[in-house]
């Protein structure tokens, strides 16, 4: 490899992979999100992990394709009388997302089965990359499984399925970033318990958030309570709204009230929390890294939020939709970045003195 020493060369070619493989997944999740907000994610009825790479080819394979589609309660309930065209449209949007999904998975295993055969990977790193490869084979099996909750009673798919669907795709794109910056063997920053704890928690509530957010996605709860910073006529709502249904914790997952009231307070918790970890490490004088991470954690985290009313306050048109889904993967990367730079990183083995014969200890 041309600049790079010989013994670099294997990380060097290690890191460009898995940075492609975290582009590709986090474009996949944005097309997924648009798969999900054109209704789109149940046009295909049938899982064909092989034959299913290739579209349908030909008048009557689409006849084919489309007359399984009627066959769903989304058409009957939703979408009867949709013409072959129409169809056709919501067809490419879930075709992409699933060949995207084949394309990853290629693209993570040939090279990594190569990296292997060379024996350039240490043990360590092997056994995190087997540990990916088989989240990203779960995923696969867990996208059909949210697919299927929506072939014979629903009209859309469970919105439990839809986020664990998203949050399994974000957790490994943040085992790959977090990888990443362990290949690029940055020492920790030196800052204190209190900075690596609040850095640790603002990841933490970002998957909580992120959640949250699939399941107002899955209930289309975006499209309701369009009001800011009141909801449902309040900035927090009559509990005998929030909390209707029984039993009670259902309502943190069924109630669109509920759902979207937890994702606006979670945003605001973490909002404060990130603007205070900013302050710390400002006030703390760490290091310019971790300065530096905890700042444009808390610029992003303002730019999202203030995404996130707009998208609320336009009912959730797709441009905004996707701008929202995108800076959501700029703050979870940030997060996990910031806290693999404050990690505390266990001290390295010194090597034995050895003594000469004869001289004592």
């Amino acid at each position: 490899m041309i600049g790079i020493p010989a013994q670099q060369a294997p990380t060097a070619a290690v890191r460009w992979w898995l940075f492609s493989i975290a582009a590709l997944i986090a474009i996949m999740v944005l097309v997924g999100g648009a798969t999900r907000l054109t209704e789109s994610g149940l046009s295909i009825v049938e899982w064909k992990p092989v034959t299913g790479t290739l579209p349908p080819l030909g008048e009557a394979q689409w006849a084919q394709a489309f007359e399984a589609y009627k066959t769903i309660p989304q058409y009957r309930e939703l979408n009867a009388g949709m013409s072959l065209d129409q169809f056709k449209t919501i067809f490419w949007w879930e075709w992409s997302h699933r060949l995207l999904g084949r394309v990853i998975g290629a693209a993570y295993l040939l090279p990594f089965l190569w990296f292997l055969w060379r024996g350039v990977l240490g043990a360590d790193l092997k056994r995190r990359l087997w540990v990916i490869f088989g989240l990203g084979a779960l995923q696969g099996a867990v996208g059909w499984w949210m697919v299927a909750s929506g072939l014979t009673q629903r009209t859309e798919v469970s919105q439990y399925r839809l986020a664990s669907h998203l949050v399994l795709a974000l957790l490994i794109f943040a085992a790959i970033v977090w990888t990443l910056r362990r290949l690029a063997g940055r020492p920790p920053a030196i800052v204190s318990v209190r900075l690596r704890i609040t850095a640790v928690a603002l990841l933490v509530l970002t998957f909580v958030q992120l959640y949250f957010g699939a399941l107002v996605a899955g209930l289309r709860a975006g499209r309701i309570y369009n009001t800011w910073p009141e909801i449902d006529g309040a900035f927090i709502p009559q509990a005998s709204r929030l909390f209707f249904e029984e039993p009670w914790w259902r309502n943190l997952f069924d109630n669109t009230l509920t759902v979207q009231f937890e994702h606006r307070m979670t945003a605001y918790a973490l909002l404060a929390l990130a603007i205070l970890h900013a302050i710390d490490a400002i006030r703390s004088r760490a290091g310019t890294s971790a300065v530096r991470g905890a700042v444009w954690l808390a610029v992003t985290m303002i730019l999202q939020a203030t995404l996130g009313i707009f998208t609320l306050l336009h009912q959730v048109p797709i441009d905004l939709a996707l701008l929202h889904q995108a800076v959501a993967i700029a703050v979870l990367t940030l997060a996990v970045v910031q806290v693999e730079r404050l990690a505390a990183q266990p001290e390295q083995a010194q090597p034995k003195m050895v003594l000469p014969a004869g001289q004592p200890g």
